[in-house]
């Protein structure tokens, strides 16, 4: 098992000025630098490859969704502004030598809404229009795309761990995996161990394992005792991330109800959830 950490827990927006972190991230032990993509010109890409290649860390890429970049809008101009995005973070992912890139990649954070069944039939439609192609492209690179449930506070479409096996199963691109963050199956799955079965390893790409409130890991109420042994059943061996958030930006205040600190500080956090993780996982 390899741990990581995203960017998000210091930096939102993550730009050129934050490569600071590389080195932070690589002294408190982590093995992989998650990287978030909230606006890919602010970074210096091939001096941050360089940076990371000099500090032995692995990278993982994952995206930022906002209203401009969903694939199943009504608008056809911001279904192709999504997959413009989505291509463009599988081709950073392919040059940083990341094996995936993650997010709800089907839909807006933060669109919540009570629509008709016609309307979530045409949405779902055009999400799994883009996927197939999205599929396509990610197989080119050699790229995996984890689909990842959000809680019912950030999406309407994709919730529960049977809804993105469907959504998956539809798209029929070998590419197309599930990734799965325990934060929000906390408050969606009847048993975090039995969805990790459920998806099995060869759907399962990547894991965020955050807490309940997302503050450090085993500080809350997850059966992580439960995770760890659904994860070592099917034999997955992938990256264990923490994403939460510190230094949070309007945009992501707003998408995900972080309204206080989860933790004294974002050091703190890291340096405690890893320790927790290498004893959890050892």
């Amino acid at each position: 098992m390899q741990f990581g950490v995203s960017t998000f827990l210091w930096k939102s927006p993550f730009t050129s000025h934050s490569f600071d972190l590389v080195k932070k991230i690589k002294g408190m032990g982590f093995d992989i630098i998650e990287i978030a993509v909230e606006k890919e010109e602010l970074i210096d890409w091939p001096k941050l490859k360089e940076l990371v290649r000099e500090s032995g860390l692995q990278v993982t890429i994952s995206g930022a969704f906002g209203a401009e970049r969903d694939i199943s809008s009504d608008d056809p101009l911001i279904r192709k502004n999504g997959l413009k995005y989505i291509t463009n973070c599988i081709k950073l992912a392919h040059d940083m030598g990341s094996p995936i890139f993650g997010g709800p990649v089907y839909s807006a954070v933060g669109k919540t809404r009570f629509i008709t069944e016609e309307q979530k039939k045409r949405e779902r439609g055009w999400c799994i229009e883009n996927l197939v192609e999205v599929g396509k492209i990610a197989e080119d690179y050699g790229i995996f795309v984890g689909v990842e449930p959000l809680n019912r506070f950030e999406t309407d479409m994709i919730n529960t761990a049977d809804q993105a096996i469907s959504l998956v199963t539809e798209v029929a691109s070998p590419n197309i995996k599930i990734q799965l963050d325990t934060f929000h199956c906390n408050i969606e799955e009847k048993s975090i161990p039995d969805a990790i079965r459920k998806i099995g390893k060869d759907r399962l790409c990547h894991i965020q394992a955050n807490e309940s409130d997302r503050g450090t890991p085993g500080t809350g109420n997850l059966d992580w005792v439960g995770i760890k042994r659904a994860l070592t059943e099917i034999g997955y061996d992938k990256a264990i991330v923490i994403e939460t958030f510190g230094e949070v930006s309007e945009e992501i205040a707003r998408a995900a109800s972080i309204w206080r600190p989860l933790a004294n500080s974002s050091d703190e956090l890291a340096v405690e959830g890893l320790a927790f993780y290498k004893a959890l996982f050892s």
